[in-house]
């Protein structure tokens, strides 16, 4: 498939014509088994409703295992937030230990069958997007730095029109998350995986332990990433061992495996156009859409 046609794959979360049942029970079919939740029940004690939303997954479920919710999977459903998800994205507690996202996927998936932090931070990123435009729509404006001038300018993005990357490679078996590339300097054969929930959550945490043990802005993020990503070299799967290999591993041998894993990791394509109001420059230019904190906290003021 070509750049072109990847950007033309629209997320169907966001259109208007996303289907309104997959491969799981939709809460329409678990009301009429009598799995009748609080929140329905509070609805159609007040004639209220608020109809679900359908999520594509990047991964297509082709890494998760036999057994998995998840498995071959194509979409997922979520509710869309209210005032407890907000309650949860402020947090402290959740926030100080890295799961505020987790907490917050997870309580908007309707499966509660789903582990959110064995989902892979791609399909993650595609539900989160999805419960964002719930929350508060599709529109999101956003402090963008003009690459051509260096000027902050204001930039108003559509999150529904962010196109859906799909997984296009083959896992090394079906059902698992392993991959296999060969390393063009040292010809190592190394199986690598792409990083879920539980990845994220610990490679923050250890990286906010290191800053307090060092008492320095000494970052390691290449290597902790990759320490978490490469499961084998060689056929030998000892982590010690591997951390070692990391380390010594030749910078053509990390940029070429992270530029392959960065090509191919299925998520949401967070690259869009943006057009700079500084009257003396006007560049038009790709830039990645920032998540900071108008993300989840929009100005409802305009």
């Amino acid at each position: 498939m070509s750049e072109q046609q990847n950007r033309e794959n629209r997320n169907a979360v966001f259109s208007q014509d996303t289907p309104s049942t997959s491969e799981a029970l939709t809460s329409q079919q678990m009301r009429s088994m009598g799995a009748k939740s609080q929140r329905d029940s509070v609805l159609e004690e007040l004639g209220i409703q608020i109809p679900e939303e359908v999520v594509p997954l990047p991964s297509q479920g082709k890494v998760y295992p036999v057994g998995s919710p998840l498995h071959k999977r194509n979409l997922l459903e979520i509710k869309p937030m209210t005032a407890k998800e907000e309650d949860i994205l402020t947090s402290r507690a959740y926030i100080k230990k890295g799961t505020v996202i987790t907490k917050l996927i997870q309580s908007c998936v309707t499966d509660r069958s789903v582990n959110v932090q064995s989902m892979l931070s791609g399909d993650r990123n595609a539900v989160l997007v999805a419960i964002r435009i719930t929350g508060y729509g599709a529109q999101y404006s956003a402090t963008i730095t003009c690459p051509e001038c260096n000027e902050n300018f204001s930039s108003d993005f559509d999150l529904s029109q962010l196109p859906l990357k799909n997984l296009e490679i083959e896992p090394a078996e079906p059902g698992v998350n392993l991959f296999d590339f060969q390393l063009p300097v040292t010809q190592a054969n190394v199986q690598f995986k792409f990083l879920t929930g539980r990845d994220e959550e610990e490679i923050t945490v250890n990286a906010e332990r290191r800053k307090k043990k060092l008492k320095s802005a000494e970052e390691n993020m290449i290597t902790a990433r990759l320490q978490h990503q490469i499961v084998s070299v060689n056929g030998r799967t000892e982590k010690g061992l591997i951390s070692k290999f990391i380390q010594h591993m030749p910078a053509g041998d990390s940029l070429a495996l992270r530029n392959f894993i960065q090509k191919h990791e299925p998520g949401i394509d967070m690259v869009s156009e943006a057009t700079c109001t500084n009257i003396d420059c006007g560049e038009i230019s790709e830039v990645d859409v920032p998540l900071g904190a108008s993300f989840f906290w929009p100005d409802t003021r305009k």
